[in-house]
């Protein structure tokens, strides 16, 4: 009897009409698709982008040279190299993040004891070159210079929530 019942629906294949029926019904209901140039969708201040290198308000870089977020990084995508300056205070003189290793966990901003390194709002970035998915130091300052001040928004606001 079971084998009956396969043999019919196979026969007037009411898989594929069930099928067509649903199509049918969601044909003219509401496109919930966003036109992605032109319109864009609400994003947390909290979304973890484009990395970035801080400078404190004087100037200076903020980064110590401590490693943590070289320690911490999961998928190993962080070098860094330092060197001692005259004054006795520790700089980064090498700060590579490798963008295609990068998983974006957000480990390397919350192990930063002065935070320095920050992941961006910034989403929409593309290479078109070999070896330009490497950021390196002064890459990443640039795009802390730029972004400052959104930086240190969703940082007040960030602060406001905890």
């Amino acid at each position: 009897m079971d084998d009956f019942v396969k043999f019919l629906k196979s026969l007037f294949l009411l898989e594929l009409l069930k099928g067509l029926g649903l199509t049918g019904r969601r044909m003219f209901s509401r496109k919930i698709t966003v036109q992605y140039p032109e319109e864009k969708t609400p994003q947390s201040n909290r979304f973890r982008g484009l990395h970035a290198l801080r400078r404190y308000p004087n100037g200076e870089e903020r980064c110590i040279a401590c490693k943590l977020c070289e320690a911490v990084c999961p998928a190993l995508a962080i070098t860094i190299e330092a060197e001692e300056r005259e004054d006795g205070t520790r700089r980064t003189t090498r700060y590579d993040i490798d963008l295609f290793k990068c998983i974006y966990c957000g480990f390397c901003e919350e192990s930063c004891p002065v935070d320095s390194i920050v992941e961006t709002r910034v989403f929409e970035y593309a290479f078109e070159n070999r070896g330009e998915n490497i950021m390196t130091k002064e890459m990443l300052l640039q795009i802390g210079d730029k972004y400052e001040a959104q930086i240190a928004a969703d940082r007040i606001e960030d602060a406001t929530y905890r």
